[in-house]
């Protein structure tokens, strides 16, 4: 697997946390807070799993994983709210949902081609 992908799944969740501090900590933000940090780490993290190759089902799985955490990611991204004093926010949630699409997109070309 590549270690460029493992690199931009890291890169992803690190934005995201950087994203969630400029956010309002209020009770409702905060638990979408939380859940957008944990579904971005785990892309990654089920990533590198699948990368110990410990079969083909696992790879599999893992992968599967990995694309269902990036779909969760956007889902917590969009949910996230952003206070009317920070418009810039709205670029950068916009990049991040775009960045979670294309790795996304990614886990399911390599699903595909692994058949």
């Amino acid at each position: 697997m590549s270690a460029e992908l493992e690199e931009r799944t890291y890169v992803f969740a690190k934005d995201v946390r950087a994203f969630c501090r400029k956010l309002k900590w209020d009770v409702i933000n905060l638990e979408d807070i939380k859940q957008v940090v944990r579904s971005s780490g785990s892309v990654g993290a089920n990533y590198i799993e699948a990368n110990e190759n410990l079969g083909p089902a696992d790879l599999r799985m893992r992968i599967k994983i990995s694309r269902k955490e990036s779909k969760e990611s956007i889902r917590w991204l969009r949910l996230s709210f952003i206070d009317e004093e920070k418009p810039d926010l709205e670029k950068e949630r916009a990049r991040l949902m775009d960045e979670g699409e294309q790795l996304r997109k990614i886990f399911s070309a390599i699903l595909k081609k692994l058949g």
